[in-house]
């Protein structure tokens, strides 16, 4: 792992905890949503820069604006907040089209919707775990240790043990790699878990985050997989270069978009 990624990731780090310990909702909300709008940024600009689609930015980034706002609202209203984003997201793409006169075309519509979809609903997850479920303060960080275990123990076991590979899509990966993930996330999140029922005493069962962390670590490894078949599909090495050793902020978080809302429904258990 070059010095230039071990560097970015100290860094940010710290960023992240005073955000996520210290941040009120309305902050973490308005965190998230420059995130969103950054993310849509480097996504529609790689299908730009593949010509493969001509997205409707602006749509884009009035959803992601929207995050900014989310906990405004009721809380019990916060579900259906996201139920009326998609089909109005939906209802002003088509209008787009119809002032533009077909200027637009559906696969820039899908596109346009996939951003809004991939990148601006699942992450609103992050701010929904944190405020809205009982203990999500606590609760969010196994996504992130979930999401960064994985990605640091796949890459060093798959380095020194990986042989068998299994796609194209990334062909550095390895089925090595990815148990070893899967693996180094469970005992990270198992260490959060004794340290979270021994200082905070809020007592979460081993074995259901065991499974949970099972589940949100294969989750993580579609989601960076995911994120590698657009960038293939559009020709492109890393969505930007903003992250020194990462790539772009969407290099950086495309695990951490899959795991969101798929860890707030597993959380549910809890």
């Amino acid at each position: 792992m070059n010095v230039k990624r071990v560097v970015s990731g100290l860094t940010l780090f710290p960023i992240v905890v005073i955000l996520l310990v210290f941040g009120n909702k309305y902050v973490v909300d308005i965190a998230i949503s420059i995130i969103a709008i950054m993310s849509l940024h480097e996504f529609y600009k790689a299908f730009r820069t593949g010509n493969k689609a001509n997205p409707i930015d602006w749509i884009g980034y009035l959803a992601a604006a929207m995050i900014s706002i989310i906990h405004v609202v009721p809380s019990s209203w916060i579900l259906k907040t996201i139920g009326i984003l998609l089909p109005t997201s939906i209802l002003l793409l088509f209008l787009h089209v119809i002032i533009t006169n077909l200027k637009i075309d559906i696969k820039d519509i899908a596109v346009t919707f996939l951003g809004i979809f991939y990148i601006v609903i699942f992450l609103m997850f992050i701010s929904i775990i944190h405020e809205n479920l009982e203990n999500g303060k606590f609760l969010i960080w196994y996504a992130f240790f979930t999401a960064w275990g994985t990605d640091i123990f796949a890459y060093f076991v798959g380095k020194k043990f990986g042989k068998h590979h299994f796609t194209e899509i990334s062909p550095n990966k390895t089925i090595e790699g990815c148990i070893g993930g899967i693996i180094g996330a469970i005992l990270l999140t198992t260490l959060y878990t004794i340290a979270c029922n021994y200082i905070f005493n809020v007592q979460f069962p081993y074995a259901i985050i065991i499974v949970i962390t099972f589940v949100l670590s294969l989750i993580s490894q579609i989601g960076d997989l995911a994120a590698s078949s657009i960038k293939r599909y559009t020709g492109i090495k890393d969505f930007s270069n903003l992250i020194p050793g990462h790539g772009g902020m969407l290099d950086r978080i495309d695990s951490i978009i899959f795991i969101a809302p798929f860890a707030y429904f597993l959380f549910m258990m809890l």
